[in-house]
């Protein structure tokens, strides 16, 4: 595997990469990621849907979720949140703060798309009918509290999340082989989701999902809206994980590339 300072130093490369991708290239790829984080969401989601104790459920539906992380590092995409670590790129003058918030809104935008297509999907072909209608009653509970969480709770949850999430990208870049890379992301991912901490990109599936399902079904979902995704969730939650990823980045920066350090 990779030394910790080698990691960094590899991610300066990635990170000109990363800026240099045409617009189009871009997209595709944060569509693919969005699309990946949102099929791993249905897979948890199923999965623990039928289980009684909620603890068991969390651990059930966090022991699925690492799936769409590994399918995003091991088959290759662009994610919004594992893209805040490109603010070593930065520090380190190898990318432009411009080019990375291009990077960042390009990225974010296809995410969207990517993961509210898999949500629109789902409804259209009847998945959340399952376990007779059990699963869509899941997935609009999830909506509905993640919509009204206030913005601090929004805001700190997104914090730990994306520190957990760059930690998970981090340990997959230090890993040599397919299966280390996919045991690195298992840990990390795990623990938010079983913390109940707030992910932008997981949420781009969770709430439309939550409103198309309770359009479809009939359901009356208090406090649910388009609205409410935003201002009530994916706001503050998208500037939690934005600050939780670059603490992140700031702090492997200073140890192992801010300028003096290197060795």
């Amino acid at each position: 595997m990779y030394t910790p300072k080698e990691v960094a130093e590899n991610y300066l490369s990635t990170c000109r990469a990363k800026a240099a991708l045409p617009l189009g290239r871009m997209f595709l790829l944060a569509c693919l990621a969005g699309a990946f984080v949102a099929l791993a969401g249905v897979a948890s989601t199923a999965a623990a849907a039928t289980v009684g104790d909620p603890s068991l459920a969390k651990l059930v539906s966090g022991c699925v979720f690492p799936a769409g992380l590994a399918m995003v590092i091991v088959a290759g995409s662009e994610l919004f949140t594992g893209n805040n670590l490109m603010i070593m790129g930065v520090l380190s003058r190898v990318i432009s703060a411009r080019r990375m918030l291009r990077n960042w809104g390009v990225v974010y935008l296809g995410n969207f798309v990517g993961a509210a297509l898999v949500a629109a999907l789902c409804v259209l072909g009847h998945v959340f009918a399952a376990f007779d209608g059990r699963l869509a009653a899941s997935v609009i509970s999830i909506a509905q509290a993640k919509a009204s969480l206030s913005f601090g709770d929004a805001f700190v949850r997104g914090i730990l999340c994306n520190f957990l999430v760059c930690i998970a990208v981090w340990m997959a870049s230090a890993a040599k082989s397919v299966p280390g890379k996919i045991l690195a992301v298992f840990f990390p991912i795990m623990t938010f989701v079983v913390a109940g901490f707030e992910h932008s990109v997981a949420n781009m599936f969770y709430l439309p999902a939550g409103i198309l399902a309770a359009g479809r079904y009939g359901v009356a979902a208090e406090g649910l809206s388009w609205a409410s995704m935003w201002t009530g969730n994916l706001l503050p939650v998208t500037l939690g994980n934005i600050l939780g990823g670059c603490l992140v980045g700031v702090v492997y920066w200073a140890v192992y590339l801010r300028r003096g350090r290197r060795a």
